[in-house]
């Protein structure tokens, strides 16, 4: 029984020493990593103040301040990152204190190294950019906002309503059903601004998906012989008889509206958020594949028939334009291409619907 009390006392003792050097080697891991954080403190609030001083140049340059003011506002702001780099220099070294201390501190201090940021929803001062976000992780892991961002990118969504302009006929002719023939646009958008002191005109351009659909009525079809392509109807009643064509296109937009300028210590933006704007431009890209398909029933049996890759266009251009509210608004395209390369009578693609801007 003493021997075994005696090995169990040396496995506790072991234990005990083990943990104490396990959190003595977290506890130097953590105080190095403070050391280190000090350096960031240092340089990330210089570079603030290096934006901020840049900002209050680019003033005086405007005429917008006299040098009298300019020189005011530097001292200023030299005073205020000079205190806030005392301010988070001195928090780290009392978590170094802190840690050197004791053997594990479990109370926030104040200076921990991780951070949880909830930005959720946008007020009256924000901008474009304010669109929310959530971030959990060491601070000196997060950038430094960039002053001027001419260029921003977005998600473009667009759906609607899809037919086809036909040489000599009006839509209320065509051969092909409103309500069921639609199209699709997905892509990421890039926009610049234009102009340094103004966001009066931008361009707007990117790389999109489009999917053109048409549902064609009163039983007709395409069939194509020796490379022409012609509707006509099909020797059985069909159940669907649905056209479509995949594009990959460029499209360019010159975008105009107001806009609201926010200033902010060390960044400014241009915000369109609830702006009223206007989009005029075009587009221009591949047909990747066009697609028919066929429904229908023979002999009691029910059957599905596909067929790819008519005498379609290879290349695909044409005018485009929106007219939006924030982020939602209405927008038509019009292929200036036709939509085979050979057919008896000219079909342009024409689109209308709703489009969303995610910027």
């Amino acid at each position: 029984m003493q021997n075994f009390t005696r090995f169990l006392v040396v496995i506790v003792l072991v234990f005990a020493v083990q943990r104490i050097t396990a959190q003595e080697d977290l506890n130097k891991d953590k105080i190095e990593e403070l050391k280190s954080q000090k350096e960031f403190v240092e340089s990330n609030e210089k570079e603030a103040l290096k934006k901020g001083v840049e900002a209050i140049n680019e003033r005086l340059d405007n005429n917008e301040i006299t040098l009298e003011e300019a020189t005011e506002l530097k001292k200023e702001l030299a005073e205020k990152y000079a205190l806030n780099i005392e301010n988070r220099l001195a928090i780290i070294d009392n978590r170094i204190a802190l840690l050197e201390r004791n053997e594990q501190v479990n109370y926030d201090t104040g200076a921990n190294l991780e951070s949880f940021v909830l930005e959720i929803g946008k007020n009256e001062d924000s901008d474009e950019y304010d669109i929310g976000s959530i971030y959990i992780g060491p601070n000196h892991k997060r950038k430094p906002r960039v002053y001027d961002r001419r260029t921003t990118s977005d998600l473009v969504f667009a759906i609607g309503f899809n037919n086809a302009i036909i040489e000599g006929q009006s839509l209320n002719d065509s051969p092909y059903k409103i309500g069921g023939s639609g199209f699709v646009e997905l892509g990421w958008a890039w926009k610049t601004r234009v102009f340094k002191n103004s966001n009066a005109m931008r361009i707007k351009y990117g790389l999109s998906f489009q999917w053109n659909k048409l549902d064609i009525k009163d039983n007709l079809y395409f069939t194509e012989a020796d490379d022409v392509v012609t509707l006509e109807e099909y020797p059985l009643n069909l159940k669907k008889s649905k056209f479509r064509t995949t594009n990959l296109v460029i499209p360019i937009h010159f975008e105009f509206g107001p806009s609201k300028k926010i200033e902010r210590e060390d960044y400014f933006r241009y915000s369109t958020y609830k702006k009223f704007k206007i989009g005029v431009g075009g587009y221009g890209g591949f047909v990747l594949q066009s697609l028919q398909k066929l429904k229908y029933d023979e002999d009691g049996q029910k059957q599905k028939d596909k067929f790819k890759d008519y005498n379609t266009n290879n290349f695909v251009y044409g005018i485009s334009s929106y007219i939006s509210w924030g982020n939602v608004g209405i927008y038509a395209k019009y292929d200036l291409s036709t939509i085979f390369k050979d057919q008896a009578i000219d079909q342009n693609n024409i689109s209308l619907g709703l489009r969303f801007d995610m910027d």
